[in-house]
Formats: structure tokens, sequence, C-alpha cells
């Protein structure tokens, strides 16, 4: 009765698990796709090969003959997966003559498998046949057993796998693999005990069947990750002919394939058949180009990706030159050396070139000779210019000073000559700068100093009546305050600035300009010529502290001042 009992209860159970994986694996074909899977990448296919046991419970009916276990067996399974969880699955299995049976089959059906990091663990039901041999009769004398017969057989059970951490995880170990077999065979009607040959009869045979091997894993559920590259260049800027490398970095590449890299460029020529490539730049013109990689393992969509980089390529610097002249004042007819200093920031080869205004001059180094003879006094302005290979040119000046003899003497003792007078009533902004309608005058008092190279000239600054005013609180506040140091007043300062404009823009030696403070009512600066030996009739005003007053260049004045002079 025990062995009835448990026999019912495995086929019912049989039955229950059949039933339980056929329709979750109906469920998973016809459902929704399951989202991407994260972690793990179950394979797509499983071979399992292996040792089995074959644990048989049961007898031959109505003999009542039973058959034993099989200790030796060999496995074979393949199982396919439709996505991570579930697949379909064949196995065959040998167990050949025991004690005093045989059995072999072939079964399929739905597997269903729960992966992790390092097990997986799975659960099948299947349905198929079996080739059952036995088993012998008990009779002595009598060995004959039963005929292999194919029968109905189903199966239902479970195991674990082990993934062994090698080989890109190909293979698996099946540490167990354990299933309740169930097996019926006709054996033919029932013959009795006959003194040889088969009884005949029925076997329901329940069995466990117990597992061990190896699996082998081929193919992902998931399919391998998109080749993707990315490029870049270097440097990312250059000039007309500088070499550029460009490099490119894929990722995903399957190392089992070769991969292939070309490159295009849309400025100058390119070359490389690797990661690495080199782009031409000598015929490139200035501006932005763009280079293009493209690597592929293959034809398939995801086997081959593109990158793209720009590189600027920029126009040449023009070249920097500046001109100086040794000596820069000669006698007419005497020589000076003139040095132009230029440099090419990208190192070009650089052509020089020489004009001046007066004498003469000629060469192509970076010195030459100006020769003054026939030259009249009186500044010559010699330009030094500069050309490179790629069409730019630069220019710089300087000026020699032709001096001219001096005057013969005066038959008569000299006097002081009032030359014209400079007015400041228009700057309204900086009301001491020399400005352009005041060089007229002092271009006059600049040809007078010329043409009398012993004269003096002298400069008398003077105010209008509201700048005086201003002058007495200036120097109250300075009586005040200890530490205050008093502003020169406009006089000191249109006195030294036209000065300045005659030492600086007309080449007169400061120390023929003598400069004074007066206090005629006017923004105005009176110029006296005294010859050598006459009496200075202004020597009574007062003198300029000439290292306490500093000139103001004549720079223009800028708009937004202007505009505030006119807002005024």
């Amino acid at each position: 009765m025990v062995y009835h009992s448990f026999r019912s209860f495995g086929r019912y159970v049989l039955a229950a698990c059949a039933v339980g994986l056929v329709a979750a694996s109906l469920s998973a074909q016809t459902t929704a796709a399951p989202a991407p899977v994260s972690g793990t990448n179950p394979s797509r296919v499983d071979i399992f090969t292996g040792y089995s046991y074959f644990g048989a419970h049961g007898r031959l009916q109505p003999s009542g003959i039973q058959y034993s276990s099989i200790n030796l067996g060999a496995i074979g399974s393949g199982a396919y997966y439709f996505n991570k969880y579930f697949g379909g699955e064949v196995i065959y299995t040998n167990h050949p003559d025991g004690v005093n049976d045989g059995v072999s089959g072939v079964s399929l059906g739905p597997i269903m498998r729960l992966p992790t990091e390092n097990f997986t663990l799975f659960a099948h039901g299947l349905v198929g046949g079996a080739r059952l041999g036995g088993p012998n009769s008990e009779v002595p004398g009598i060995v004959e057993h039963e005929p292999y017969t194919w029968g109905v057989a189903l199966t239902v059970g479970g195991g674990m796998d082990y993934d062994l951490p090698f080989w890109d995880n190909r293979f698996s170990l099946r540490l167990f693999e354990a299933d309740y077999r169930y097996m019926h065979a006709d054996f033919g009607p029932y013959v009795g005990i006959p003194t040889s040959g088969a009884l005949g009869g029925r076997a329901n045979l329940d069995a466990v069947e117990l597992s061990t091997g190896i699996v082998t894993h081929f193919g992902h559920i998931l399919p391998p990750p998109p080749v993707t590259y990315s490029c870049s260049v270097a440097p990312a800027s250059v000039y007309p002919g500088d070499p550029i490398t460009v490099t490119g970095v894929a990722l995903n590449l399957n190392p089992k394939k070769t991969a292939t890299y070309t490159w295009t460029t849309d400025g100058g020529a390119i070359s490389g058949t690797s990661a690495t490539a080199n782009v031409d730049t000598k015929a490139s013109a200035p501006g932005t180009y763009t280079v293009k990689g493209h690597v592929a393992e293959g034809a398939k969509p995801g086997q081959m990706a593109d990158c793209s980089a720009t590189f600027t390529v920029k126009a040449f610097d023009p070249p920097t030159i500046s001109c100086s002249a040794n000596p820069s004042s000669v006698n007419p007819g005497d020589s000076s050396t003139i040095t132009a200093s230029a440099e090419s920031p990208q190192n070009r080869p650089l052509t020089y070139s020489y004009n001046a205004s007066a004498g003469s001059i000629s060469s192509v180094t970076p010195t030459a000779t100006l020769s003054t003879a026939g030259a009249a006094p009186g500044p010559i302005t010699v330009t030094c210019g500069v050309a490179d290979d790629k069409g730019h040119n630069e220019s710089a000046t300087t000026s020699v000073t032709v001096i001219a003899p001096p005057p013969p003497p005066p038959p008569a003792a000299p006097l002081a000559t009032s030359l014209c007078p400079v007015s400041f009533e228009r700057d309204v902004t900086r009301p001491t700068r020399v400005d352009n309608e005041a060089k007229a005058c002092l271009d006059d008092v600049a040809l007078s100093m010329q043409h009398s190279t012993d004269a003096k000239l002298a400069l008398v600054g003077n105010e209008d009546a509201k700048e005086q005013k201003a002058d007495v609180k200036e120097a109250a506040r300075t009586a005040k305050m200890k530490h205050h140091v008093a502003k020169p007043s406009d006089a000191a300062a249109r006195a030294v600035d036209t000065k300045d404009y005659l030492v600086t823009d007309k080449g007169i030696d400061a120390s023929r300009i003598l400069v004074y403070t007066g206090t005629d009512d006017g923004k105005t600066v009176t110029t006296t010529l005294i010859p050598a030996g006459a009496v200075n009739p202004v020597a009574s005003d007062t003198a300029v502290d000439e290292s306490a007053v500093k000139a103001v260049p004549r720079t223009p004045v800028k708009k937004t001042a202007k505009k505030a002079a006119a807002a005024k």
C-alpha cells in the first residue's frame, strides 16, 4: 500500500508541475516582452552533458517482479530560452542494462530558470517517450527479461548551476539535477511464468533521476552593446603647414573581430587606416574644418559608428618692425646708419626695403646707410619696410635731422622779436593742450628757431581772470595743508606744453627755450625770439620750475570727452 500511495502522489505532483510550467511558458510567449534586463545577461542556448543515476521504484504487473536502480548512465539536453526566464528543452537519457533492467528516452517541454550573479536555479516539466526493458524473470535458471518497449514518460524536476569564473563564463557546473520520472510500458499479454522468454504485462514505473555535469552556454539574451566612436584632434588650432594628429576612441568592439578605420576631412589631406590619422594642412586656407572618422567590424547596425571633430587653420600673423637712426642729427652731406628690427611671429622669411624723403638710401638687409648729400637742412623721414613670403607688409619710420649751418653774425646788436601768440581758448576739455590750430604758429616759430640756431625762445604762459582766481585759492589751500603740493597753474602748463611740442615734434633743443608765467588776462602763450646777444625782454616774468610741471601728450580728444564738453 505504501508503494501505491507514493506512486499516486508522485503522479499528481508530476501533472501539477507540468501543467504549471506549460502555462507559464505559454504566458511568457503571449504576453508583452519584458523590459531590458539589467545586471546579468543570460545565455540564449544551454547544452548540458553529464552523468546520470536512475533510481527505479516499480514492478512488472501482474507478475510483481521489481525493477532495480541503475548506477551508470548518461544525460544530454539542449535548452533554448525565449527570454531571461523561460524557454524550451529537449532531454535525452540513456541508462544501459543494470541488474535486471535498462531504460533510455527522449522528452521535451518548458523550462524555467532564475539566473543570479554566480548561480542559476531551474525547473522543468517534460513529456516524451521512454524505451524500457526488463525486469529479469525471478524464476531460477531463467535470465530472459522483457524486450525493450517504448512507452510514455513524464518528467518534472530542477536543479542548480554554478557559473565557472573563466573563459568569459562560457561553462557552468551543474551541481545537481533532480528529476522525478513516471513511465508506462506495455509488454503485451501476460503469459504467466514460462520456462523461458518474456512474461508480458505492464509496467508503471516511478523513478528518481539524479544528474551532474557541464553546461555550455551559447549566445546571449541581450544583444551586445553598439559600437560607439569619438575622436579628437591635437592641436585644434594650427597655422598652414602645421601637422594635426586625429585620435579615435572606439568602445564595445568585439576583440575577436578586426575593426576597419576610415578618415575624411574637408581641410587638407588626411592619411591613416588605424585609430589615429594625420592631417596635412600645407594647402589649407585659413578657416575651420571638420575631420570625420568611421569604424566598422561588420555590416550590421550596432557594429559601426562615426565620429567628427573640428580644427582651425589660422592665417599667418604679419611681421612687426621698428626703425632707428644713428646719429639722428647730421651735418649736411654726412651719413646716418638706419637699423630695422623686424620679427615674424611664425618665423617666415623676411625682405627689407627703405625709402627716404630726402637724400638717398638703398638696402635689402636689416641695416642701411642714409646719405644726406644734396639734402636741405631739416628733418628727413626714413621709412623702413618689411614683407614676408605670405604677402604681409609692415613699415615704421624714423627721422634724421640735417643740421643747418649757423647763420652769419648780425651786422648790429640783435633785438628780441615777438613772434605769433598761441591761443588755448578752443580746447575746453584740455585747456593747456597744444591743438592743431596752434601748430601753424609753432611751425613758424620752430622755423625761426632753426634759422636762428643761436637764438633762444621765451615762452610766457598766461591765464584768464577765472584761472587766476583759482590759483589764489590753490595757494591758500596749500598754505593750510602741511603736506599738500600745489597744482601747477594753467599758465605754467601752457608754457611747458608749448615747449614740449617744439622739442618733441619739431626737434628744437630744449636748452634754447625759456618758459615763464605772465600776468596777461587770457589763455595764451606769447613767443619771443631772443637772438644771441639780445636782451631778454621778459626776464622780469616768473620762471617756471619745469621739474614740477609735466607736459601733456598731444593725443586726440576722445568722443566721450567731446560729448561731455558739448553738454557743458
